[in-house]
């Protein structure tokens, strides 16, 4: 698994050295949750950590938890590419076209500053 995760770190993953060109200020932060409630809750949960998630324990690859260490080391650049172009095979679409670069970059700070875990409930689309 770690030679994996540094293929990724360093070869499969662009945009390394891409900076955020959005200030980490709590009116990103708050762009950003709001984009991530409407686009990435349905397999990461509203707290980023896969809490309330059904079916988390029955994929394959698993979606990791976004405040762990793998997923925290990625650079700003990276963590948009993925969400722009997603990981293939596993179940991380690309949003590029869907969502614009702001909206992602505010992902991005939402991403480095997300609640704890439990903290935000579970996603209204699985408590109908």
């Amino acid at each position: 698994m770690k030679t994996i995760t540094y293929a990724k770190h360093h070869f499969f993953i662009g945009n390394k050295n891409q900076k955020n060109p959005l200030p980490n200020t709590s009116q990103t932060w708050a762009d950003g949750k709001e984009a991530f409630s409407h686009y990435c809750i349905a397999c990461h949960g509203m707290d980023g950590q896969n809490t309330g998630v059904p079916f988390v324990d029955h994929i394959s690859p698993p979606i990791p938890l976004l405040t762990s260490p793998e997923v925290q080391s990625y650079t700003d650049g990276q963590l948009k590419w993925i969400m722009d172009y997603g990981i293939r095979p596993s179940g991380m679409p690309g949003s590029k076209g869907t969502l614009s670069d702001d909206e992602l970059w505010s992902i991005v700070v939402f991403l480095r500053h997300l609640p704890p875990a439990g903290s935000q409930g579970v996603p209204d689309i699985y408590t109908h």
